[in-house]
C-alpha cells in the first residue's frame, strides 16, 4: 500500500484546508475544498449567496464539523484537542452581529472580553481603533447599523488575535467608514495578522486583498491574485484614449487596422478593446501617432468581470 500523503500544512500556511466537505443530507454545501492562507496575508473569499462561504468559515472556526477532510489553523487540526488553545488567537466577526441593547459599547466589549478570556484593558483601545471611543458609554440601542458593525469588529479584535475571520465586515458602513476599515486592516497586516474577508461588494476587495478565492456551488473555482485571475481568464483590456479633436478621425482610422475587438468613440475620447496578447501592438501603434494622443489609460477587467467569468 502506498504511503499516505501528509496532509499537515507547510510551516508558512496559517490556515489550511484539505479536501474539506460538508453535506447536509443530500445538500452538498461544501465539496472537497483545498485552500491555504499564508501568514500575514489579507485573503478574500467571494461567491454568490449559498456558494458555501459561511459554511466554510464555520468549519474553519470549529463551530460545525466537516463531513470529511481536514482543516488546520496555525498547524493545529480544528477537530483535535489542541484547537482550544489556538482558538484564543482567532478573532471572528460574523455576518449578523447581535448585542444586548441595554449595555453600553464599553460594557459590551467587557462582556465579550470575559467570554473570550481576553484582558479587560483591551476594550478601550479596541473601541478607539474602530472609531467608537466617543460612543463608548452610549447604549447600543442608540447605535446606528454602521456603529453596530464597528462594535462587532472591535469585539473581534479583543485579545489581539493573530488570525481574523471577517464575514461581510463592511455591511452598513458608509464609503468613508469602509475606507477607514481597510486602513485598519492594512495596519493589522503590517503587524503580521492573517485575515480572511468575505464581501459581496467586489469593488472593495479588488485593490485591497493579496489573493482571492472564488466559490461557486460549494467548490473553489479559482485562487490567486486579482491580476493572476485576470490573466488566467484571458479577459480583454480596454484602452481609454483622449485625442486632440482635429485628429479623432485619423486616429480612429489608424486603430481600425489593428487587431482590436471593439472601438467606441465619443467626442475626443476613444475606447479600444483588445485581447491581452495584442496589448503591445496597440501601444506601439499609439506611440507612433506623433503627439495626437493627449492621454492614455489602460483599463483592466474588474474583479466583477473575473468573478462572473469563473462562476457562470
Amino acid at each position: 500500500m502506498p504511503e499516505a500523503a501528509d496532509a499537515r500544512p507547510k510551516p508558512e500556511a496559517v490556515i489550511s484546508a484539505h479536501a474539506v466537505t460538508k453535506h447536509y443530507g443530500a445538500v452538498h454545501a461544501v465539496e472537497r475544498v483545498d485552500l491555504e492562507v499564508q501568514r500575514g496575508e489579507l485573503f478574500g473569499l467571494i461567491g454568490h449567496n449559498g456558494a458555501g462561504k459561511s459554511t466554510l468559515f464555520k468549519m474553519m472556526l470549529g463551530l460545525i464539523p466537516a463531513t470529511s477532510g481536514e482543516i488546520f489553523i496555525d498547524h493545529a487540526p480544528v477537530a483535535g484537542s489542541g484547537f482550544r488553545a489556538v482558538r484564543r488567537k482567532i478573532g471572528y466577526l460574523p455576518e449578523n452581529v447581535v448585542f444586548y441593547d441595554n449595555l453600553t459599547g464599553l460594557e459590551t466589549l467587557q462582556f465579550f472580553s470575559k467570554l473570550k478570556g481576553a484582558p479587560l484593558q483591551d476594550c478601550v483601545p479596541a473601541l478607539a481603533r474602530v472609531g467608537l471611543i466617543d460612543a463608548a458609554r452610549r447604549r447600543v440601542r442608540e447605535y446606528s447599523k454602521g456603529m453596530r458593525q464597528r462594535l462587532g469588529f472591535a469585539q473581534a479584535l479583543l485579545g489581539r488575535p493573530q488570525i481574523l475571520f471577517l464575514d461581510e465586515p463592511t455591511t452598513g458602513l458608509d464609503p468613508e467608514a469602509i475606507r477607514e476599515f481597510y486602513t485598519i486592516l492594512r495596519g493589522l497586516r503590517a503587524e503580521g495578522v492573517t485575515m480572511v474577508v468575505t464581501s459581496h461588494i467586489l469593488a472593495e476587495l479588488q485593490e485591497r486583498v493579496d489573493r482571492i478565492a472564488i466559490m461557486s456551488a460549494g467548490k473553489i473555482q479559482a485562487i490567486g491574485s486579482v491580476q493572476a485571475l485576470r490573466e488566467q481568464m484571458d479577459l480583454p483590456l480596454w484602452f481609454d484614449i483622449r485625442i486632440a479633436s482635429e485628429h479623432v478621425d485619423s486616429v480612429r482610422a489608424a486603430l481600425g487596422h489593428l487587431p482590436v475587438s471593439a472601438i467606441e468613440a465619443q467626442g475626443e475620447r476613444i475606447a479600444v478593446q483588445c485581447r491581452r496578447e495584442t496589448k503591445m501592438s496597440v501601444l506601439e501603434a499609439l506611440a507612433a501617432l506623433d503627439g495626437k494622443v493627449l492621454d492614455l489609460h489602460v483599463r483592466e477587467p474588474s474583479l466583477e468581470d473575473v468573478f462572473f467569468g469563473f462562476s457562470d
